[in-house]
């Protein structure tokens, strides 16, 4: 992308703050911030989801491209990326999916935000010595099975940077997503923490610099936590608190959910208890319950031998199973293999069972066949 595109994206988030659907409507729809504000004046008229009083702020797209590059000076005068959702090789590929997504994200770090195994711990802020240690075996269970694995929460107190802790303790990478510009640390007595972190991960946000402490931004940086990531496991949360708003925007954008559940008396547990109750999240006692139902494989220790074959001891009709659901690369229905392979439907069933018990598939919900990685 061109300095110019870029300053006029960064002038459109200017314009439409708290209106990210909006900002994206129109960038999609013209295929460049330039020419969203060439065509300011008729956008009311062919866009019903954008207000006439938006329309309007784009107008002042070009009163703020003198701040845009100031902010960009700034960026690159202390190493910061500017991220454009336009940069296919290095904006998260996850967040783009979802229709809210900030067109651009000013990133201080060296973690692959495209990383393979993506991860979202969050929970209270008043979390209890269970949380933090529930986070810390979190930790060291992901690095054993997965070790690549990016987790991602907001650097608050309690649960937030109980998991950024227990990342970097690990060698996990981890990455905080700031409600505020990069020209602060909020809360301050979390900053050495986001000083490794910038090392060891780094800290992300789509906000500039002076941006003030605010409530509402804090509850608009969830969507971020939630759509980085594959999955969002809240692990302490009272009835009401940002957590739960991060989880269900997580279900929103269809990323798996996970919650520890809580004796029926802890009043730090009840919002993870109600999601479970209410089915909003999947019931987990440990990392490992999480990986298992993503189907995260255990990692090879150094040394050990490479198995030849991906999956032992199949019979040719299983391999080819197999295969069929390697070249679909989703979910499959009885229904939808027997399409695909030409067996027909009352001979996959046992046959499905069978693989479910060799562990190589998983039932998903809906009677659909997960393929385990």
């Amino acid at each position: 992308m061109d300095e110019q595109e870029l300053l006029y994206t960064m002038a459109l988030t200017y314009a439409l703050r708290h209106h990210s659907k909006s900002q994206r409507i129109l960038l999609d729809a013209f295929g460049s911030a330039k020419d969203v504000y060439e065509n300011h004046s008729d956008v009311s008229r062919f866009f019903d989801a954008i207000s006439s009083k938006a329309a309007e702020a784009l107008a002042t797209m070009s009163v703020y491209l003198p701040d845009c590059e100031q902010e960009l000076a700034y960026a690159r005068a202390h190493n910061i990326k500017v991220l454009s959702i336009h940069d296919i090789d290095n904006y998260p590929a996850r967040l783009r999916a979802c229709e809210d997504a900030p067109l651009i994200l000013y990133y201080l770090g060296n973690a692959d935000l495209n990383a393979e195994h993506v991860l979202s711990i969050v929970g209270t802020r008043k979390c209890t010595e269970r949380g933090r240690e529930l986070c810390a075996a979190m930790g060291r269970d992901i690095a054993a099975r997965a070790g690549k694995t990016l987790v991602i929460s907001g650097l608050a107190y309690g649960i937030d940077i109980a998991a950024h802790r227990a990342a970097l303790d690990n060698g996990l990478p981890t990455v905080a997503v700031l409600a505020h510009g990069l020209d602060e640390i909020y809360p301050s007595v979390h900053r050495s923490t986001a000083i490794e972190m910038i090392e060891h991960g780094g800290l992300l946000t789509e906000f500039t610099r002076h941006t003030p402490i605010d409530r509402l931004n804090f509850l608009q940086r969830n969507r971020i936590v939630a759509g980085l990531a594959d999955a969002t496991v809240v692990v302490e949360s009272p009835v009401k608190g940002g957590s739960l708003n991060t989880a269900r925007l997580a279900a929103d954008y269809h990323r798996d959910v996970f919650a520890f559940p809580g004796r029926p008396t802890d009043k730090v547990a009840e919002g993870c208890n109600n999601l479970i109750r209410r089915n909003g999240a999947t019931l987990i006692t440990s990392a490992v319950d999480l990986m298992d139902d993503l189907g995260w494989q255990q990692q090879k220790a150094a040394g050990e031998a490479v198995q030849t074959e991906l999956f032992p001891a199949l019979s040719s009709d299983e391999q080819r199973l197999v295969e069929a659901m390697q070249q679909a690369d989703a979910d499959l229905s009885l229904t939808e293999l027997s399409a695909i392979t030409d067996i027909p439907t009352f001979k996959l069933m046992p046959m499905m069972v069978e693989l479910e018990m060799k562990d190589v598939v998983k039932t998903m919900v809906g009677q659909r066949y997960h393929l385990r990685r």
